[in-house]
């Protein structure tokens, strides 16, 4: 206690709020009181603006469960016959936040909050209810956007400009942590381009210690000027509760995804087919290929009958620039690709055999992706499962190769899957001894077995593989 109150005092001291001997120190307390009191005024404002476009969002979604084995019909556990399980249905409920980007009813949230919903409830500020269609939603990225159908002019965020974040900046998170409507944190930029999270498969996440809360997920993180700079999106925290990291989804990368969700409903993203080293370019490799500073991305490997291999670009490269703007990593250059629309001419800055040379590159379409990964996910749930293409990173994390399958990222309790022991981490080698790589590949060779009512899948776990036939539910 005793320590406490001398913090509390000192604190005060610092402020210039106990008496002091000089009238001039006095009167500098009374400035730096008078900066405090802006400071809140100014958080103040940025909530009357914020808050009337924060909306609260509830989902229902009803799903089939079934317990494991047999049951016995028999009240009094004497000889009775062993009878299986009848599935039961069960409804989940989930909860989070969302913000209004358009007068006429479009809203920016999570895909976790909103995702395969069968039901989405919006309650705004003023106490107006509305049941959300859902326009579209991008787990790769983690953006969803829905919209509502009300009368009359909504209140609206204005989006800011993420890319000029820097550390230190004031932000301001607003949303419904644990139902708790109308709340407002705030807090700074703690850092920014943070990345191999493992949230989602595109990462270039703002970090901030303004505290987040399970329910704030889906909400605006906010600049001074009460402008929209991220999505809330994630905390990390081993108790499941605020510990001071956050994580929220840059505004300028969520509108790309919203414009291309409105427009049609799914993601295409761009495709340039190299294989970046799973090595970043640091001193030391620079420095093996002939490179004075680190940076850039080295290409382990081209794609064949991609852009990339188009274009003249080798194994060995090492791209420096893209369009002007220095390369900085492997995840920053994968998802400025990614987020490049397809047809567009791209030029590269490359470093071979000791010189700097330009290539022009048009992209292509990442090919099997959205509507590849829509399949998959159909055909899949009747086993229980949900699957992700193997990247370099998520190889890494469990302890995978390149190229040997698709990764399992859900499974869902007493499923099919799960009572074959299949687990997210797992790999899936083969589908009736036919090996898959991708997500396509899966997806075709997974609805080709569901005509038949089973399957034969190849599982591999880090330590060994084996075979599993499971029966389509």
């Amino acid at each position: 206690m005793k320590k406490m109150l001398r913090v509390l005092a000192i604190g005060v001291i610092a402020a210039g709020m106990l008496p002091t001997t000089g009238a001039k120190e006095v009167g500098d307390g009374d400035a730096e009181v008078a900066v405090l009191k802006q400071t809140s005024r100014a958080f103040s404002r940025v909530a009357k603006k914020a808050v009337p476009a924060v909306v609260f969002i509830t989902v229902e979604k009803t799903v089939q469960t079934q317990q494991p084995g047999f049951q016995y019909n028999d009240p009094f556990g004497f000889f009775g016959i062993p009878q299986p399980r009848r599935p039961r249905q069960q409804l989940l409920q989930g909860q989070g936040s969302g913000f209004i980007i358009t007068k006429d009813g479009y809203i920016l949230t999570n895909n976790h909050v909103v995702g395969d919903a069968d039901k989405i409830t919006v309650k705004l500020n003023d106490g107006r209810e509305f049941e959300a269609e859902r326009v579209g939603t991008d787990p790769k990225s983690e953006v969803a956007v829905i919209k509502i159908d009300a009368e009359g002019d909504l209140p609206i965020l204005e989006a800011g400009d993420s890319a000029s974040l820097e550390m230190g900046e004031w932000v301001i998170a607003v949303g419904n942590p644990f139902g708790l409507s109308e709340t407002l944190t705030v807090g700074v930029v703690s850092a920014i381009g943070r990345n191999n999270i493992g949230i989602a498969e595109y990462e270039d996440f703002i970090q901030t210690d303004a505290a987040i809360n399970p329910g704030n997920s889906g909400g605006p993180l906010l600049n001074i000027d009460g402008k929209v700079v991220g999505i809330n999106t994630a905390i990390y925290s081993q108790s499941g509760g605020y510990m001071g990291i956050g994580f929220a989804i840059p505004i300028d990368l969520a509108i790309v995804i919203k414009d291309q969700l409105v427009a049609s409903g799914e993601v295409t993203r761009g495709f340039l087919g190299i294989q970046l080293n799973r090595q970043e370019m640091d001193q030391e490799l620079a420095e093996s290929f002939g490179l004075d500073e680190a940076g850039g991305v080295l290409v382990a490997g081209i794609v064949e009958d991609s852009p990339a291999e188009e274009a003249g670009l080798e194994a060995g490269d090492i791209i420096l620039e893209m369009d002007g703007n220095d390369v900085e990593d492997n995840r920053t250059f994968r998802n400025r690709v990614a987020l490049t629309a397809p047809g567009k001419e791209i030029k590269l800055k490359i470093f071979r055999d000791g010189a700097v040379k330009m290539v022009k590159v048009t992209i292509g379409v990442l090919p099997g992706d959205e509507a590849a990964q829509k399949k998959a996910v159909e055909v899949s749930k009747k086993l229980g499962l949900a699957v992700r293409e193997l990247s370099p990173e998520l190889a890494e994390r469990f302890g995978h190769e390149m190229g040997e399958g698709v990764l399992v990222a859900e499974v869902e309790p007493y499923s099919a899957a799960a009572q074959a022991e299949i687990q997210p981490g797992h790999l899936i080698l083969s589908v009736n001894r036919e090996p898959v790589t991708t997500i396509e590949a899966f997806s075709e060779a997974l609805a080709e077995a569901a005509e038949r009512g089973r399957v034969l899948l190849r599982i591999k776990s880090q330590r060994y593989s084996w075979y599993a036939l499971l029966r389509f539910e």
